[in-house]
């Protein structure tokens, strides 16, 4: 049997990134994906033209409806847009019993909409970060979080231990904009360092890139792998979707997440 594995974020109706891309990396990396919708947004390649934000009630009762019939213990969240959406996640994952929380602080689209909002920066640091087992926020996110400018791998473990005291176990900063070093992610456990070096792909199809790598690092938890192992697998697994990525409509194309399917 498959474990499930349960991701709460934002719509992408073209696929690439969001709850879909999280649902295919999850099905990918062998564990059976559920999903709770908290945003729903109009975007494409390009842009994110509109989002609607669903009512708190609303997103409580999918949690619900999931509590109260599936035991799941491994849980990933994206997008939560809104002060009210994230104390709702907030408050119905304290109520579990969770062995790995992992939160990926989704803020900016890739065309550039802003996906939080400035009085949810504070939410998602007094609330969801004390409850996380695993936070992975890319540098532009780190930045936000710790108050600080990245730009180079010193930068990024100052950054990392203001996260960690924020109250997660794990701290993820993804280099894929890192200038010094693109590519390499730094993880901290509250006393070490490790970091992870990856081949840098150049390449505009990098869409849903941050939901793809926390989805899988979330699957590989799941499946019982230590964090280290499990980041490298997700790491692994993320550099071979975007090798494979494509070009889909006129902006940044989506990654392959079953590259390894031949048609």
């Amino acid at each position: 049997m498959k474990l499930p594995v349960l991701t709460i974020a934002g719509s992408d109706p073209s696929g690439g990134a969001g709850i879909q891309a999280d649902l295919k990396a999850l099905s990918a990396n062998g564990v059976f994906g559920m999903s709770v919708l908290t945003s729903i947004t109009a975007q494409n390649t390009c842009d994110v033209s509109s989002v609607f934000h669903l009512p708190p009630e609303v997103i409580k009762a999918q949690l619900d409806a999931i509590f109260s019939d599936i035991p799941v213990k491994n849980i990933k969240t994206g997008m939560l847009a809104t002060p009210d959406i994230i104390t709702t996640v907030s408050n119905n994952l304290a109520a579990q019993t969770i062995e790995h929380l992992v939160v990926d602080p989704v803020m900016v689209a890739k065309g550039g909409h802003v996906l939080l909002e400035k009085e949810g920066i504070a939410t998602i640091k007094t609330q969801l970060c004390p409850q996380a087992f695993l936070i992975t926020p890319n540098i532009h996110e780190a930045e936000t979080l710790s108050g600080m400018t990245i730009n180079s791998i010193a930068d990024a473990r100052t950054a990392a231990k203001i996260i960690h005291q924020l109250g997660c176990q794990y701290v993820l900063i993804t280099g894929g904009h890192l200038k010094e070093q693109p590519g390499t992610d730094l993880l901290y456990d509250g006393r070490f360092f490790r970091m992870y070096t990856g081949e840098y792909i150049q390449t505009q199809n990098t869409h849903g890139t941050g939901c793809t790598l926390a989805s899988a690092i979330t699957a590989n938890l799941a499946k019982g792998k230590p964090i280290a192992d499990a980041i490298e697998a997700a790491k692994t697994y993320t550099t071979k979707a975007i090798r494979h990525s494509f070009t889909l409509g006129k902006g940044h194309g989506p990654t392959d997440h079953f590259y390894f399917l031949q048609a």
